[in-house]
C-alpha cells in the first residue's frame, strides 16, 4: 500500500523502537518523514533509511524553542504537515518510595509538556491546510496501574485525555487526534530496563499470547494516520493482545 504518497509526516522518538518502526512504515509506504529525537545520529539513521526527501534532527521535545524551530523548518521545507505521531517518552522504573519531584518533573517534561509543545505547534501548521492526523501514544499501564512508574502511568493518563480534548479543539480543522495504548513491547529501551523481566507475567494477563514487538504496534498506527481513519477522532486503542480488555 501506498496509502502516504505526498504526505509529509513528523515522527517523535524515532531514533529506535517504535518511533523508528513506525518512521519505517510510514515512508515505506510513501511519506516523507522528518524523523525526530533527542538522540539525533540515530533519528538521521533513521531517515537516511528511508531516502527520498525524509530528514532527521536531533530535538529535544521538552524544550519549546527546539520545538518551534522544527516545525519552522517544516514549513520552509514543505509548506504543510498532514501527519504527526508522538513516540517519543521517559519510561522509568522507579519505586514509589524512591519518587522525588525531581524525577517526577523529569518525566512530566517530556511525557506530557513536550507532547503539548509538539501537538501545539504542529497543529498549528495542519490548520493553515485544514488538513492533519496526529496519533499520540499513551499506553495500557493507565488501565492496569502497573508498579514502579508512578509519574509514567500519570504522565500517560493525560496523554489520553489530552487526546480527547485536543480532537475537540480541531475537529473543525479537518484533523483527527488519536492515542494507541500499547502494552508491554519489546524495544531496546525495555531490554535496558527491569520491564524486561515481566514479559512472562504480562504473557499470562494477555488474551494472545506472545512477546509483544514493535511490529505489531505499527499497523494500528498507521491505520489512524491514514486517510482511512477520517472519521475516527478522540479515541483510544488499546493494542495490547487483549491483556487489557475495556
Amino acid at each position: 500500500m501506498r496509502r502516504f504518497e505526498g504526505r509529509v509526516a513528523v515522527v517523535s522518538g524515532a531514533a529506535q523502537g517504535m518511533g523508528k518502526a513506525v518512521a519505517e512504515r510510514l515512508g515505506q509506504e510513501g511519506a516523507t518523514v522528518i524523523a525526530v529525537d533527542i538522540n539525533g545520529a540515530g533519528a538521521a539513521a533513521t531517515a537516511k533509511a528511508l531516502g527520498g526527501k525524509s530528514y532527521g534532527l536531533a530535538v529535544d521535545i521538552g524544550e519549546e524553542d527546539q520545538v518551534n524551530k522544527l516545525f519552522a523548518d517544516v514549513a520552509a521545507k514543505f509548506g504543510k504537515l498532514d501527519v504527526l505521531v508522538n513516540v517519543a517518552a521517559i519510561v522509568p522504573f522507579v519505586k514509589w518510595d524512591e519518587l522525588n519531584f525531581k524525577e517526577w518533573r523529569r518525566v512530566l517534561r517530556v511525557n506530557l509538556d513536550g507532547l503539548y509543545l509538539m501537538c501545539r505547534a504542529g497543529s498549528d501548521l495542519m490548520r493553515k491546510n485544514n488538513y492533519g492526523r496526529i496519533v499520540n501514544f499513551s499506553s495500557n499501564s493507565i488501565f492496569a496501574g502497573t508498579p514502579n512508574m508512578a509519574h509514567y502511568v500519570a504522565s500517560k493518563g493525560g496523554v489520553l485525555t489530552f487526546t480527547r480534548a485536543l480532537a475537540t479543539e480541531l475537529g473543525g480543522f479537518k484533523i483527527t487526534v488519536n492515542s494507541v495504548c500499547p502494552g508491554l513491547t519489546d524495544t531496546e529501551g525495555v531490554q535496558a530496563s527491569p520491564h524486561k523481566e515481566a514479559f512472562g507475567f504480562v504473557e499470562m494477563l494477555q488474551a494472545i499470547k506472545g512477546k509483544g514487538v514493535p511490529a505489531d504496534i505499527v499497523p494500528a498506527v498507521a491505520f489512524l494516520a491514514s486517510d482511512e481513519a477520517h472519521w475516527i477522532t478522540g479515541q483510544a486503542l488499546n493494542v495490547d493482545a487483549g491483556m487489557v480488555r475495556w
